[in-house]
């Protein structure tokens, strides 16, 4: 019988590595009037939006001409590993990024406000109540880049 459950429970981390915890895509994303959608009450988003300590984050100053800078970021978003763009206009990007192990897709979005320069971000989990830092540090990893990049400011 011990035998039994141990092989249960194998073929029960193999299923869920091969298929990972993608969830489905929310509904409740892109842009309203007042630009991108809050954060549910879990720990598991941030957003340039959000007034709460627990999910707010700065949020982007673009540099240079934006129409340079904003294909610049989708291309530096489309190099990163396991980020996929879902959507690109001239003022939202939408990209599922996947993590490397348990291949948990989280949803990062970007919203350019061409009358003041500002890139709103928002990155949350679509599974689960904590992502133990994962949204905030997929934010500030982009941030640097950017920076690096002399995107942003």
């Amino acid at each position: 019988m011990y035998r039994s459950i141990q092989l249960g429970l194998k073929m029960a981390l193999i299923v869920f590595m091969v298929n990972g915890c993608s969830g489905k895509r929310p509904d409740e994303m892109g842009i309203d009037p007042s630009g991108l959608r809050g954060c549910p009450k879990s720990p598991n988003c941030v957003s340039s939006e959000a007034k709460d300590e627990t999910h707010a984050i700065e949020w982007f100053r673009l540099k240079g001409d934006p129409n340079v800078s904003w294909p610049l970021i989708q291309d530096e978003i489309a190099s990163m590993p396991r980020w996929t763009i879902v959507t690109a206009t001239d003022n939202y990007i939408h990209v599922e990024c996947k993590s490397r192990v348990f291949r948990f897709i989280d949803d990062l979005e970007l919203y350019f406000n061409s009358s003041n320069g500002i890139i709103s971000i928002r990155s949350a989990s679509r599974v689960g109540y904590w992502d133990f830092g994962a949204n905030r540090r997929r934010v500030e990893l982009l941030r640097s880049e950017l920076r690096t990049k002399q995107l942003i400011e």
